[in-house]
């Protein structure tokens, strides 16, 4: 999330001002402050994982290209689920039971309705979404911001950004490749207006890219 002010640094438009230059009505704003909402990774499901993380954050820090990491935390459990294959629509559509392999009864008769359950690994990243909403009212109703910058695409981030465009202008970068989320969806009038939308591109995340060595910091192989 940026917070954006009605004034300049070189420093900010170096790091962000991509994201904000050009947009209408928007000419002269800058980025304030970068709050980044995370959670750290578990070693014990993920060491390396847990690893190269560690050092984005620590180059992140060391560039000073965010003023704030506000961290979450990931939980690990068992989950239990019908076996499904996906259809074209990518909508699941359940496994039944057909030969080669088949389920029957005590008796040698097929339960043609049987499905399959499987036990999975679930990893989930908790938190980082309230802390986003927080950080974001907190500074909107402090009033030290004038605009803000929301870069998510969680459906789940709806009402507080809803709430957020009634009092200043917002802009909201989808950073996947799936479509904008229909409930972060709005108009550019609505509350105070002047918001708009963005998807990031690969180009985007090509220039924005942290040098290959930051401080005491080496990207990690494969990043």
């Amino acid at each position: 999330m940026a917070r954006c002010r009605e004034s300049t640094t070189k420093r900010d438009r170096f790091r962000y001002g991509r994201l904000v230059a050009g947009r209408t009505n928007w000419q002269t704003a800058d980025v304030d402050r970068v709050v980044y909402c995370t959670a750290r990774i578990d070693g014990a499901d993920n060491p390396d994982g847990q690893r190269d993380q560690s050092v984005y954050i620590n180059a992140l820090r060391a560039s000073g290209s965010v003023d704030h990491i506000e961290f979450g935390y990931c939980v690990s459990r068992v989950k239990y689920a019908p076996l499904a294959v996906r259809d074209r629509a990518g909508r699941p559509v359940l496994a039944r039971p057909t030969w080669p392999i088949q389920v029957c009864d005590s008796a040698g008769a097929s339960v043609p309705g049987a499905s399959f359950m499987v036990s999975y690994a679930y990893r989930e990243e908790k938190g980082s979404d309230v802390n986003v909403a927080s950080h974001l009212l907190l500074d909107v109703f402090k009033g030290v911001v004038d605009a803000a910058v929301v870069i998510s695409n969680d459906s789940d981030l709806r009402f507080p950004i809803e709430q957020v465009r009634q009092h200043v202008p917002v802009g909201l970068v989808n950073p996947s490749g799936n479509y904008l989320a229909g409930a972060l969806r709005g108009q550019a009038a609505d509350g105070v207006g002047r918001h708009w939308w963005y998807q990031l591109t690969a180009g985007d995340l090509i220039k924005c890219q942290l040098p290959s060595t930051v401080s005491a910091y080496t990207r990690p192989p494969g990043w």
